[in-house]
């Protein structure tokens, strides 16, 4: 029995064409509303109707690093002529910048624990996949699914016992902490996806390379990781994406020292209250890692999520 592949219609072609614009929309939407919402001023990012056009301001922007003091108009007097631009604007918010806010500390944090963890579930991740592929491991199958069962209940179902180990152990609020527990709850989507792309690499290439005498680490080193690059770098961004925007862990187990953006952002207050344009600026400049990192690997990417890796 023989198939034959006939081409789509232009008509099929414009449809589809379509609805991927249609989705491309949708998606970008709250997005460009957020970005936009961090150059509106408070006033135009609470009205009703809400305003499109508007003169763009980066009040939102200084208020989101820095913190400010009401000041009457004799203190305002007092303080002399504004030095800096952003000292410009909050004074003709009848405020005094007081100091640097912490979310730069914050976001610091992000990049720590975040990348820490990723690079730790793609060392375990990619040993512990290359074991589960080349050798017989017993009870290999169970092993998986115990593996994989780690991600089948919400965090918040081991929250407390999570917090109670910490305690114990005094890792509450420590980055070591966050990443260890990342590099714990992504681990099984690492080695579950790292496996499927091992699995499609042929054997035959580490054979070869052990009868030219490599041993069997040189040839996991030399021939397998460059194959499996393409698993490694998609792995890596999904990883790095559960990671950069985990709340709940967060919220429970890191307050000060170690605690992430995520928890800080909707706690921006401003001297009149919540602070939208600087709430919104922060998640916008938090966006930035994830989406340069998945630009940088967006080839590996594309192939990875097809599991387009050698195949025999």
């Amino acid at each position: 029995m023989s198939f034959s592949v006939t081409e789509p219609t232009k008509g099929t072609k414009w449809f589809a064409g379509l609805l991927v614009i249609t989705y491309a929309i949708i998606t970008l939407v709250p997005l460009l509303w957020i970005i936009a919402t961090g150059f509106k001023s408070p006033t135009d990012s609470i009205a009703y109707p809400p305003v499109v056009l508007f003169e763009p301001t980066l009040e939102g922007y200084v208020n989101l690093f820095t913190d400010r003091t009401r000041a009457t108009d004799d203190m305002l007097e007092a303080a002399g002529p504004p030095e800096t631009w952003y000292d410009e604007i909050a004074r003709s918010r009848g405020t005094i910048i007081s100091g640097p806010s912490r979310y730069g500390e914050r976001f610091l944090n992000s990049v720590i624990i975040g990348f820490g963890s990723t690079f730790l579930c793609m060392v375990l991740g990619t040993a512990a996949a290359y074991a589960f592929s080349r050798f017989r491991v017993p009870l290999k199958d169970d092993l998986l699914f115990f593996i994989l069962s780690t991600r089948m209940m919400p965090p918040i179902a081991v929250a407390i016992p999570i917090f109670l180990m910490f305690r114990n152990l005094g890792l509450n609020d420590t980055h070591l902490g966050m990443i260890l527990l990342y590099t714990a709850v992504n681990l099984s989507l690492s080695v579950w996806l790292l496996k499927g792309f091992i699995d499609e690499i042929p054997m035959e290439y580490e054979e070869a390379a052990l009868i030219d005498g490599y041993t069997r680490f040189q040839a996991f080193y030399k021939v397998v990781l460059p194959q499996a690059a393409t698993g490694i770098a998609s792995t890596a961004i999904f990883c790095l994406i559960f990671a950069w925007n985990e709340y709940a862990f967060a919220v429970l187990l890191t307050s000060g020292t170690a605690q992430t953006a995520p928890p800080f952002i909707p706690n921006i207050i401003g001297v009149n209250g919540k602070d939208w344009p600087a709430v919104a600026a922060g998640a916008t400049i938090f966006l930035v890692p994830v989406m340069v990192f998945t630009v940088l690997l967006r080839k590996h990417l594309l192939r990875g999520i097809t599991f387009g890796a050698v195949r025999k």
